[in-house]
């Protein structure tokens, strides 16, 4: 059984005992947190409009961190113009607990 859940302007697939890292939520390490149901695969499949009613994905905590480095290099050509950035996207590491339809 696996269910598609909507977080952070992103959708996963997950099923129960997955590990998923995510967009950073504010809660805290060891919280049970709670994702809305978009669609819910089992013996049958069910599609919510735009969520199933009565159905959630939770999950607990399991750290926050940062991504790898990304180097953002901007130049114009013969115009002796560099910039050179770094940026690490926050996120938070999710183990799926249970998929409660």
């Amino acid at each position: 059984m696996y269910a598609i859940i909507a977080t952070g302007g992103k959708q996963y697939r997950v099923s129960e005992g997955d590990t998923i890292y995510i967009e950073k939520l504010e809660n805290e390490v060891g919280d049970i947190v709670s994702f809305p149901v978009l669609m819910l695969s089992g013996e049958t499949i069910e599609v919510g409009n735009p969520f199933i009613t009565g159905a959630n994905v939770t999950g607990k905590i399991v750290r926050h961190g940062k991504g790898e480095k990304i180097v953002v290099f901007k130049y114009k050509s013969k115009k002796n113009y560099r910039r050179k950035a770094g940026h690490r996207q926050p996120f938070t590491q999710v183990e799926i607990t249970g998929i409660n339809a």
